[in-house]
């Protein structure tokens, strides 16, 4: 009998180390699956760093454009309350003169 208890002693530990090296592939394997998905996911690492890249430039044009609107409204301003503003575009921008003025144009 104790030859057959030894067998079976081993058979046991042989079928334990099995599973336990089945649960250590397994943990390991699951472990490399979430640190792939957390890195090249569609939620994952790459996906959050481009998307930060493009807030960041929204951000910036979004910046710009602020800046665009407040000088349009200043010169909105000008145009409506300084009639030397309004004189000033009217020849610079539009090529126009008083009734009694010639205008000269030069190429440079």
């Amino acid at each position: 009998m104790s030859g057959y208890h030894n067998l079976l002693e081993k058979q046991v530990r042989a079928e334990a180390s099995r599973n336990r090296m089945i649960f250590y592939t397994i943990i390991v394997l699951s472990f490399i699956y979430l640190s792939i998905s957390l890195v090249f996911g569609d939620m994952g690492l790459m996906k959050y760093l481009e998307m930060s890249k493009t807030r960041t430039s929204l951000e910036k044009e979004i910046r710009e454009v602020h800046t665009q609107n407040e000088q349009l409204r200043q010169q909105l301003k000008a145009l409506k309350e300084d009639p030397f503003y309004r004189e000033k575009v009217a020849r610079e921008e539009y090529g126009l003169s008083k009734p009694d003025e010639y205008i000269f144009q030069y190429d440079r």
